[in-house]
């Protein structure tokens, strides 16, 4: 009796295994699940410098300002992280609530941030060097395509060009403070963006824009973080998002705590927690987050941010960290 269970056992695994390899629909799956996991170990989350000559174009446009971030959107998830979002997000914390509304492309995304940060920085150098500024910020789409790691083809003018439009619609209702001043605030993210000129190619040259009141005061109440230029190689929404969140709250200090359940809800996300707890484990596992280490306690769902040089930011004779 044993014998015979023994024999077909073994009979039923060699028909298996016969039955993968003469299956090609099994044999191909399989084959797709090993390369999706060779390529989620391989894969970097920061993409690659498409421009070599980089640091020396940064230097030359921003001088000594760099780029800056406002901290009321570093600390609160205002954009979506992915595209094509088109319901309607609410948000709060503490005494802060936001209700963000999309267009019909959907709400304007963290990649979409971009045109603000280049905007505050363009404003901080125009502060730096003493001029006077206004809301309305002036700027060559080639120079911003470049400083934020950005192709140069047709396609990138067009996605600039969607960028616009998503941050023009995306209306934001809020009691987010700025400038010493609170009140309940509505206002798209951008007010209106000018094409200014266009080359022979229809491809945008120049373009203007004007930034939202609220935006506005967070530049000239100084309410503004250094970023280092890395953040525009990082590919991911969700780690541009955690970086911001690092950057905020860990800052100079030596390291910032920070429970996964708290971040998680601070990041805007709307994958579930498990998935979450996945991406933070990939994202300290690849120590590529610009300026802070990533450590992640899966006991205790701790995530741990150290900051990998206290003298990564300077102070700019504006007082400006």
């Amino acid at each position: 009796m044993l014998i015979n269970f023994i024999h077909l056992t073994i009979n039923l695994c060699k028909a298996m295994t016969d039955y993968i390899e003469k299956n090609p629909f099994e044999r191909l799956q399989k084959r797709a699940e090993e390369a999706e996991k060779r390529q989620s170990i391989k894969k970097s989350h920061l993409s690659p410098n498409k421009h070599k000559q980089l640091d020396f174009f940064i230097a030359d446009l921003f001088d000594t300002v760099s780029f800056r971030d406002d901290m009321a959107s570093m600390e609160h998830p205002i954009f979506a992280l992915k595209s094509g979002d088109t319901r309607t997000r609410f948000y709060s914390y503490g005494d802060v609530s936001i209700e963000i509304n999309p267009t019909r492309f959907g709400i304007a995304t963290l990649h979409d941030k971009d045109i603000w940060i280049y905007c505050i920085s363009k404003l901080m150098q125009a502060m730096y060097e003493g001029k006077e500024i206004d809301r309305t910020v002036h700027f060559t789409a080639y120079d911003f395509l470049i400083a934020t790691n950005r192709g140069t083809g047709g396609r990138e003018y067009e996605l600039l060009k969607q960028s616009l439009e998503r941050l023009a619609g995306t209306r934001l209702t809020t009691t987010i403070k700025t400038g010493n001043q609170e009140e309940v605030n509505g206002f798209g993210l951008i007010d209106s963006w000018k094409i200014l000129k266009e080359n022979n190619e229809g491809k945008m040259i120049q373009l203007s824009i004007t930034l939202p009141d609220w935006l506005y005061r967070s530049v000239t109440a100084k309410e503004v973080l250094t970023i280092s230029p890395l953040y525009f190689r990082i590919r991911k929404s969700l780690d541009r998002r955690i970086y911001e969140i690092a950057r905020k709250h860990c800052g100079h200090q030596k390291e910032w705590k920070v429970s996964l359940d708290i971040l998680h809800k601070k990041t805007g996300s709307c994958a579930i927690l498990r998935k979450f707890r996945l991406n933070i484990k990939s994202l300290s596992e690849s120590n590529e987050l610009p300026d802070y280490f990533v450590q992640f306690d899966p006991k205790t769902d701790i995530v741990i941010f150290k900051n990998r040089n206290a003298k990564a930011y300077t102070t700019d004779l504006f007082g400006y960290k």
